[in-house]
């Protein structure tokens, strides 16, 4: 009798450790198929969100006649322009950091009366870089130009 209960007890685990594995490697299977899916999905979302989320931060001389550099930047809507252009440029600022005196190394020389504009969509800042809100698709220019 023990000798049959001990061939019982002993089937009964390896079926199922056995039964266990077989499920485990088709559950890992499926769920690592599904997890790639997903992940596939969440790229390619996150990609279409991110095109949609930029900004074109261009920057010019002598009224765009020498171009500089030119990015595009993936921001939040709300974004202020100094936080992007420290993030992303080598920028210096004045005193209360409203307006750029240099970008990429590039600075109006001393007695020079050029400045740094600031266009966004085509339009003249009428504030400074620390007051100005950016949304996905703006287009940034910043041209050092003599002033009018």
């Amino acid at each position: 009798m023990k000798k049959w209960l001990l061939y019982l007890v002993s089937f009964v685990v390896i079926g199922s450790v056995l039964g266990g594995c077989g499920t485990g490697e088709e559950s890992s299977e499926k769920a690592a198929t599904n997890d790639k899916q997903t992940e596939q999905q969440s790229g390619d979302q996150a990609a279409t969100e991110k095109n949609e989320e930029m900004v074109t931060i261009t920057i010019s001389k002598d009224k765009e006649t020498e171009y500089i550099d030119e990015k595009k930047i993936p921001i939040e809507d709300g974004a202020v322009l100094i936080d992007v252009m420290e993030d992303n440029f080598a920028i210096e600022t004045d005193y209360d950091g409203g307006f750029i005196t240099s970008i990429e190394g590039v600075a109006p020389k001393k007695d020079e009366q050029k400045a740094w504009m600031v266009f966004v969509n085509g339009e003249m800042a009428s504030k400074g870089v620390k007051d100005i809100k950016l949304s996905p698709g703006d287009n940034v220019s910043f041209d050092l130009q003599a002033w009018e």
